[in-house]
């Protein structure tokens, strides 16, 4: 534990990202499962995740995140995009999988699909679109701890236009809309803000216990 909060107070939200260097395809995979092996309601992960590679690509985003440099400069843009729509085939599809993967017999878990099924399909269609928002939130929480143990900078960013990263990246079109991103790489020997102490509430303004 003690190594996990060393790696804490090392990370911050990078400013400037070192272009030159790229995150290894063995380090990219563990950041995908890390990704993929965090919580969400239900388990049912109504999210997808675009890691943008192609420069190109990235430029046309640039402008759309008030020209921040992160978008170009890091090694990898992950962009965390919530469905929009979620109904009865996303459940089922997860009591499936879940069947399978737990060796259970087709059915076993349909009492648990009805329990889910109440609760999501019956929520208005402006609150289920900030509900899968939200769960977008905890899998971007597990890249950055991931990233972390791996002294791989990242920088989490709100600062950008979702109507115009979800055209140019033709999220539409999937039901999808940009919730959250991420620039990730390496820091710039030049960034400045890597020197400096981590600001924080401390332990005594932060937590109360009843």
């Amino acid at each position: 534990m003690n190594t996990f909060l060393d790696h804490q107070n090392w990370r911050y939200a990078t400013k400037k990202f070192d272009a030159s260097k790229k995150i290894s395809t063995e380090d990219l995979n563990t950041l995908k499962e890390a990704i993929r092996l965090s919580s969400s309601s239900y388990g049912l992960q109504l999210y997808k995740v675009i890691v943008v590679d192609n420069p190109e690509l990235r430029a046309q985003l640039q402008p759309a995140a008030w020209g921040q440099s992160q978008i170009t400069e890091a090694s990898h843009l992950f962009v965390f995009a919530n469905q929009t729509v979620v109904g009865n085939e996303d459940i089922e599809g997860y009591l499936k999988n879940a069947e399978q993967t737990r060796n259970l017999p087709e059915g076993a878990m349909n009492a648990y699909g009805d329990f889910m099924k109440g609760g999501i399909l019956t929520m208005p269609e402006e609150v289920k679109k900030v509900w899968t928002a939200k769960q977008t939130y905890l899998a971007l929480g597990n890249l950055l701890n991931a990233a972390a143990e791996l002294k791989i900078d990242t920088t989490p960013m709100e600062g950008f236009d979702p109507a115009q990263f979800n055209a140019i990246l033709g999220l539409d079109k999937l039901n999808l809309n940009a919730a959250v991103i991420a620039a990730v790489g390496y820091r710039h020997d030049e960034d400045k803000t890597q020197h400096y102490a981590k600001v924080r509430k401390s332990t005594e303004d932060l937590f109360i216990t009843l």
